[in-house]
């Protein structure tokens, strides 16, 4: 739980309200709402719980990028990377930890129990857990040797993630460095396995490129053996990382991209990841941040998880606060029920994960401070009722 004192909370609140909003209820226009259209309402407010909280400590400067899922008695694990030594950067040591829940995510277990061992040169990060149809849990996370080779690879658990088999390497056909962001990968209905990468130096190149080259790779054989798409085509002088997936109703593939420009950039496959249609400026604002979006089970409806943040406020410009919370009913044309859950001026919240168990959404997500310079070092987990985010 977190533990905040009172003058804490009422120095947060304050502020919050000073940078974002004077009342509860603030008028607001979305990205993409042309000008003249009615603003969109944007409620703030505490709907959530934070029910763990992974601050960095002794031999331990960093705790994120995390995944969840259900094991069959019931219980939640959640897997993350756990830094060690002294320094917090992408390629410090560090590896995967898991914690427990036996009561939908409300406690969780005191003492990390080590999932998978520093295997990689450098360190081993970055988890999508994933449960596949046919019942076996996929752990997909990032080995990285070095700074022009670093891959996903996933391993197999057939008993709840007691133990897990050996790695396979997802990407076979090209070296270099490429970017899976946690929380990612996708199974389509058909039962093919999706995920999207950013491929920032190789070793044909191995100078360190910002824009990254992004491409979905797939698999037909529950994760065994891997295809690569066609590279998205990006615009020239927008920068593209981090991309994520989410299969729509109508059988094509949205791609979603973090990128420069003031806005998520998003592309599309009509056929099941083998090409991809041009990447454009999406209706979601942020800054050079990762959003995530996943359909509700429940609803059927897609979830987006962002900073809605277009620069306009020059305190938090280029910033990745708020964090904030929509829904979508026409398959991401529109959003609805916005909702800022954190909105520290002085917080860092990014790479989330989404989880729904029953009635209730489960985030993690990195939630450090720009002054303490912990941003990526802290994660917390936080519980939401489903019915909270549809109020608005």
């Amino acid at each position: 739980m977190r533990n905040c004192s009172f003058n804490r909370y009422r120095q947060t609140y304050l502020a919050s309200r000073y940078i974002f909003t004077a009342t509860v209820i603030v008028m607001l226009c979305l990205p993409g709402c042309a000008p003249g259209k009615k603003a969109v309402s944007v409620a703030t407010g505490p709907v959530h719980h934070i029910v763990l909280k992974l601050s960095p400590g002794p031999d331990n400067p960093r705790n994120s990028e995390g995944s969840f899922v259900t094991l069959k008695d019931g219980r939640i694990l959640f897997i993350y990377s756990r830094y060690t030594g002294n320094n917090s950067g992408d390629h410090s040591p560090a590896y995967l930890a898991g914690r427990y829940s036996a009561d939908g995510g409300k406690t969780w277990t005191a003492q990390d129990a080590k999932i998978i061992d520093q295997e990689g040169g450098l360190n081993v990060m970055s988890v999508s857990l994933l449960r596949l149809k046919n019942g076996t849990i996929a752990l997909f996370y990032l080995r990285k040797n070095s700074t022009v080779d670093c891959i996903p690879v996933v391993r197999f658990s057939n008993d709840e993630a007691k133990t897990w088999t050996a790695p396979v390497d997802c990407i076979t056909d090209q070296k270099g460095y490429f970017v899976l962001n946690n929380d990612r990968v996708i199974q389509l209905p058909d039962g093919r396995l999706m995920l999207a990468v950013a491929r920032h130096s190789s070793l044909a190149d191995p100078k360190w490129q910002n824009k990254g080259a992004l491409f979905a790779y797939y698999s037909d054989d529950n994760g065994k053996t891997w295809k690569a798409g066609k590279e998205v085509p990006t615009p020239a002088g927008v920068i593209t990382q981090e991309p994520g997936l989410t299969a729509l109703k109508d059988g094509r593939v949205m791609m979603y991209i973090r990128a420069s420009g003031g806005a998520q950039y998003v592309s599309y496959s009509a056929n099941r990841g083998a090409t991809w249609s041009a990447a454009l400026p999406f209706n979601l604002q942020s800054p050079l941040s990762p959003a995530t979006i996943e359909r509700i089970p429940s609803t059927g409806d897609l979830l987006a998880v962002w900073n809605n943040n277009d620069g306009s406020n020059i305190a938090i410009k280029g910033k990745r606060t708020p964090l904030t919370v929509a829904i979508s009913k026409d398959e991401g044309r529109s959003w609805i029920h916005i909702r800022n859950l954190e909105t520290d001026p002085d917080g860092w919240y990014c790479y989330i994960a989404i989880h729904f168990y029953k009635k209730d959404i489960l985030l993690a997500y990195c939630a450090g401070s720009q002054q303490a310079k912990t941003h990526l070092s802290v994660t917390d987990i936080s519980r939401i009722a489903l019915t909270d985010v549809y109020k608005l």
